[in-house]
């Protein structure tokens, strides 16, 4: 059986499902291959699970941070209910309504595993243990995300354990917990399970956490982990793993043990581009997928394959994925219809975000919020720096929303044309300072325009003042 469509998607994530919907509103038709849940990995172990962990804790730390508000909130969390919440968020792993949204677009569904067989055709064997072979008119697109990479290390494999799926979805609290990782999900993670009453142990081979942002904002998340509780080791790694019933021992690169209930390996990403069929259209299995910035497959003759979200490695992050699956959609429908293409630095067609103005938020205690070049992103790329930094402490709304307030805040100007390069907030609540700092990342607002841009006081974002102020001064 041989079916065709203008476009087919591998992957029904949110970076598949925004493709598709740009496809779908051109009139192309469309058909997504998802072997999982629809909605992917972050409607259900990632981003919604995780932060609705993240949430319960910060809400109770935010009123412990305030006088009067304090005596009321003495009490220890509801395990129970946190992770019933979490449930909730997560649609109890259960994909009916992105099903329903999906097939409200028009697109249709196929579920089963999908993989190139040469130009322009994929074959997919279904749940049922069918066999298709789908062609595509116009183009193929590859929204497979990624993966944990978990060490190949001793006994792992048999150890079983945690990778960011196990630790977002786990009906119980382990009693001790060892996370091996310092990025994103391992400090995360480190905060919401020892909130729920774990005992954790963060192991980092590196000297600091969150390695690829300020300084700053990893040393002020370790003295927020250490003061929760957390036992964090620098400079130890892990050479082995073994499990024994219930208990899984980790042996460190220093020679010692460490027992657990769990371990959580949150040691990086890995494309799902294996068995993909690479190698029918001249590429390799396993590898990450190179695209231009209309997220077109670089090395693939004729311009038809697409690849948008995790598995090109431009930023692991779902609202790029979605960003990415955005613009892929409307450069294949505008391709397609033989309309013009406009790939230039802030065209429809052009992912340009993802080369200096990606913002991330980390939802730790403290939060991390950041966006753009950090200070030695933009040496390296030889632009003329200017450091501002600011304490976030000094500001009368951060005083105003925490008694005992710590935080810092960078911004990482362009000397000589006078535009921000990128900014970092540490602090609580400060993820909501991102946007403003997006948008004049990505529209290279000129300082002197900035000051015009009034905070309104009293609030946190009264530190945008303070930073221009910094700057003026030091000029």
């Amino acid at each position: 059986m041989t079916t065709e469509y203008d476009v087919i998607v591998l992957g029904a994530g949110p970076t598949g499902e925004n493709l598709a919907d740009r496809t779908r509103a051109a009139g192309l038709s469309t058909a997504v291959i998802e072997r999982e849940l629809v909605g992917g990995e972050c409607s259900y172990w990632a981003c919604m699970p995780s932060k609705a962990l993240l949430r319960p804790p910060a809400a109770l730390t935010a009123a412990r941070a305030v006088a009067g508000s304090r005596e009321a909130a003495g009490g220890a969390l509801d395990a129970a209910a946190v992770l019933a919440r979490r449930d909730g968020f997560a649609s109890h792993w259960k994909d009916e309504g992105q099903v329903a949204w999906l097939e409200g677009i028009g697109a249709e569904l196929i579920r089963g595993w999908g993989r190139l067989d040469g130009e322009r055709r994929v074959l997919v064997r279904t749940l049922e243990g069918g066999e298709l072979t789908l062609t595509a008119r116009h183009a193929v697109a590859v929204c497979t995300g990624s993966r944990a990479a978990v060490p190949e290390l001793p006994g792992v494999a048999e150890a079983r354990p945690w990778t960011s799926r196990e630790a977002t979805s786990s009906r119980t609290v382990p009693a001790h917990l060892v996370v091996v990782g310092g990025g994103v999900v391992g400090v995360e993670m480190a905060t919401a399970w020892r909130a729920l009453g774990s005992a954790v142990t963060l192991l980092v081979r590196g000297s600091g956490l969150l390695p690829r942002m300020e300084p700053f904002a990893g040393e002020l998340v370790t003295a927020g982990l250490r003061a929760a509780g957390v036992d964090v080791r620098f400079g130890t790694g892990v050479r082995a793993v073994r499990r024994d019933g219930p208990q899984v021992t980790v042996e460190l690169s220093d020679g010692g043990r460490l027992p657990a209930e769990e371990v959580l390996f949150a040691t990086g990403r890995a494309p799902r581009t294996d068995h993909l069929g690479l190698a029918s259209v001249g590429l390799r299995d396993g590898d990450w997928l190179d695209v231009d910035d209309s997220c077109r497959v670089a090395g693939v003759p004729g311009g038809w394959l697409y690849a948008a979200g995790d598995v090109n490695h431009r930023a692991l992050l779902t609202h790029q994925g979605k960003y990415q699956g955005r613009i892929a959609g409307a450069a294949i429908a505008a391709r397609a219809l033989g309309r013009p293409v406009d790939t230039g630095p802030w065209g429809a067609h052009a992912a340009t975000a993802d080369h200096a103005a990606v913002p991330q938020v980390v939802f730790t205690d403290p939060e991390v919020a950041a966006v753009g070049l950090t200070e030695a992103e933009a040496r390296r790329a030889g632009h003329p720096v200017q450091v501002v930094d600011y304490d976030l402490a000094n500001v009368a709304g951060a005083a105003l929303t925490a008694d005992d307030y710590r935080g810092r805040a960078r911004m990482v100007v362009d000397r000589d044309r006078g535009v921000l390069l990128g900014a970092t907030f540490a602090g609580p609540g400060v993820g909501d300072l991102l946007q403003a700092a997006t948008v004049a990342v990505v529209g290279q607002v000129p300082i002197a325009r900035l000051w015009h841009a009034v905070p309104a006081y009293p609030t946190v974002s009264e530190i945008w003042l303070r930073l221009l102020e910094t700057h003026r001064d030091a000029e």
